[in-house]
């Protein structure tokens, strides 16, 4: 029973509408360069199973694994040893874009590869997306 009663944290969910055409926020989220512009460096491809790493800088290279690429919509990796990442793009009507970044994997009984709690992370982490989203609509949109 008391398996049944432990808690997985909610995935951090940001959603945020771009003023710009779904090719060019595919392309900000699903290429190397674009993903570098706004968030890492890395050595993504946008291949189903490539094993890429992003450079975290003093926290050393993260591996990940491309699990899902649907063009122009949802892009999908694992990252790390328990994280997943979407995004994933709606077009909308006068050239917007729906973009909706998922952080998922988070446990309240794990902890990172640096030993962090999953409970304290997940809170910096969703604080930190709020501010990388919107550096990514500045560029997108500037």
């Amino acid at each position: 029973m008391e398996n049944d009663q432990r808690q997985t944290l909610g995935d951090i969910r940001k959603t945020r509408v771009l003023k710009a055409p779904i090719a060019k926020v595919w392309k900000a989220v699903a290429t190397a360069e674009g993903i570098a512009s706004w968030w890492m460096p890395n050595d993504f491809e946008p291949v189903v199973g490539h094993e890429f790493h992003l450079d975290a800088g003093p926290y050393g290279k993260s591996p990940c694994k491309i699990t899902a690429i649907e063009p122009p919509h949802k892009v999908a990796f694992d990252w790390g040893k328990d994280w997943t990442l979407t995004f994933e793009l709606k077009e909308l009507t006068d050239g917007q874009t729906e973009f909706t970044l998922i952080h998922g994997g988070w446990d309240e009984d794990q902890a990172t590869e640096f030993g962090e709690p999953h409970v304290v992370v997940r809170e910096r982490m969703s604080q930190g997306w709020a501010g990388i989203v919107e550096k990514m609509a500045g560029l997108i949109e500037g």
